[in-house]
């Protein structure tokens, strides 16, 4: 990453100076959001190929920066939410993101290197050159997880050696400003490259977006607590320290598990787990998150339990995940998806109840893909219809909880918030889930975080006439959930996405063939294919 082509006269950049370079953004043309991202991404290669007075190139790398940001992140939502791996198609969105970070980052580069070469104006700038570098870097990190993927060994060790070069330039504690990052708060290069690595560290909690960014900012407030050594101690009774390898293609590591090397270094975690600490205890005495200091508008309880888990996430040893440490596991299937769960718990394929139309249109698409009407007692052999379980292996599995990581590189695309079971090998016993995290790991396997359901799921067929407030209606499957008392957990009903309103009445079809009619209540839980509510016989 840090070496550059050398520039060429037959570059043809459609701006040779600040002044063009405003104008021609003023023209670019958005409705194609696409097609945009692709032409700026086009002329920044352009400029960082064109041989040019170096304070220009600066001039015009800054008037660049707020346009390609917000033309980035209008870009990038093309990919939020997209269920995992990504399609072909949207791989290349990931891949042309990249590219224009990238082409950001060399064009800084360019610049640092007329510096080099002595001039003495970018010399005096080499600070805040080198802090636009990493920062372009830190983006490309970040594409990658916000959609889902653990960052490529290339972007990782570019990374890496962007810090190295600036620990052996002597400038990672200089302060420089960044209109860009977190309202221009004065960081230094290690402030960001620190916070980067625990940001990435803390993505295995699945933040929402505004939950990181509030985090990302305590880190640069507390940026007095996170110091790079080249070697430190820790106690029994401190926090573990962690380690990165800056010749490396991976984040922050446990110091229990890595090799000391001349390009390892340390971050010693007593000092912000002393910060964390101080701030927990301040709110749980009643102080607001405005008189600790957190300056965030987050309720005192969200407050207390953030910290608290980022608390557990960086500061208290936990085991290597089955990513970073494969090892022999033992072994769950998943289904994905209302029907294939209700199947497998039935053995049977879900069929809808009198529905002439569907039952005549599934009957000529088992003509068309097997050629014969499946057997209608339902107790075929469900491969048929491709509801095969996929085997994934535990990392964790309680009852409340799940790791999971996909054996296979291929399977189901699944995404946050989407409905599977698990169940063992040869088992009846089905727990029902709700993805929190998907990631997709450098071997292309898939590694989730599950919250489980309360209670043995048991299946059943809801049936609803029409209802004007939601467009579910005629059959769907479903899941019964069972109270579970000595918990105060009621009875509650997983249905599809687009069945529920309140004090609607369905009536549900049991495994037995008998019949009960009920009242929904309130939605209790709300995932991207399903809704949790309560109810009560009508």
């Amino acid at each position: 990453m840090l070496s550059l082509e050398p520039t060429d006269d037959k570059a043809r950049p459609a701006f040779h100076n600040e002044a063009g370079c405003r104008a021609w953004l003023s023209q670019l043309q958005l409705t194609n959001l696409g097609s945009a991202q692709g032409n700026v991404r086009k002329q920044v290669d352009e400029l960082n190929r064109f041989p040019m007075q170096a304070e220009e190139r600066l001039r015009i790398l800054e008037a660049l920066r707020e346009p390609v940001a917000q033309l980035q992140n209008d870009f990038a939502r093309r990919l939020v939410g997209k269920p995992l791996p990504l399609t072909d198609d949207e791989r290349m969105v990931l891949t042309a993101l990249n590219s224009l970070w990238l082409a950001m980052l060399h064009g800084y580069l360019r610049c640092l290197q007329a510096a080099d070469a002595g001039d003495t104006r970018m010399v005096k700038r080499r600070a805040q050159l080198w802090q636009r570098c990493l920062y372009y870097g830190m983006q490309q990190l970040g594409e990658f997880t916000r959609a889902g993927y653990e960052p490529e060994r290339a972007a990782w060790q570019g990374f890496h050696a962007l810090y190295a070069r600036i620990e052996n330039a002597g400038l990672q504690s200089e302060m420089v400003q960044d209109p860009l990052f977190h309202e221009s708060h004065a960081a230094s290069c290690q402030t960001l490259y620190v916070v980067t690595l625990l940001m990435h560290r803390a993505r295995l909690l699945g933040l929402s977006r505004g939950q990181a960014h509030t985090t990302e900012h305590w880190l640069v407030l507390w940026a007095d607590t996170l110091k790079l050594l080249t070697r430190c101690t820790a106690s029994k009774e401190d926090a573990p320290p962690l380690v990165v390898d800056l010749e490396g293609y991976r984040g922050l590591q446990s110091a229990a598990h890595a090799r000391a090397t001349a390009s390892m270094r340390c971050l010693p975690m007593v000092p912000l787990s002393k910060q964390i600490r101080v701030k927990t205890i301040l709110l749980q005495q009643g102080q607001s998150p405005q008189q600790t200091e957190l300056q965030t508008d987050m309720p005192l309880k969200e407050c207390i339990a953030l910290l608290g888990r980022l608390h557990q996430c960086w500061c208290e040893a936990r085991p290597e995940t089955l990513v970073e440490t494969p090892r022999e596991a033992d072994t769950v299937h998943i289904c994905v998806g209302l029907e294939k769960i209700y199947s497998h718990i039935a053995g049977k394929p879900f069929k809808p109840m009198k529905d002439s139309v569907k039952s005549m249109q599934d009957a000529q698409q088992q003509i068309a893909t097997f050629g014969r009407v499946l057997d209608e007692t339902g107790q075929h052999n469900l491969k048929e219809l491709g509801f095969l379980p996929e085997e994934w292996l535990v990392e964790e599995n309680s009852l409340i909880r799940g790791r999971l990581l996909r054996s296979a590189t291929v399977g189901d695309r699944m995404a946050a918030h989407h409905l599977i079971s698990v169940f063992a090998p040869n088992s009846t016993a089905h727990k029902a889930g709700a993805i929190e995290r998907i990631e997709v790991t450098h071997s292309g396997q898939l590694y989730i975080d599950v919250h489980y359901l309360p209670g043995q799921p048991q299946t059943a067929v809801a049936n609803a006439p029409l209802h004007p407030r939601v467009t579910g209606s005629g059959s769907a499957p479903c899941l019964l959930l069972p109270a579970m008392e000595k918990l105060r957990i009621p009875a509650s009903l997983v249905l599809p996405r687009d069945w529920f309103a309140a004090g609607r009445e369905l009536e549900l079809t049991l495994p037995d063939r008998s019949k009960q009619k009920v009242l929904l209540g309130i939605s209790v839980e709300r995932g991207a294919d399903y809704e949790r509510v309560s109810y009560k016989p009508a």
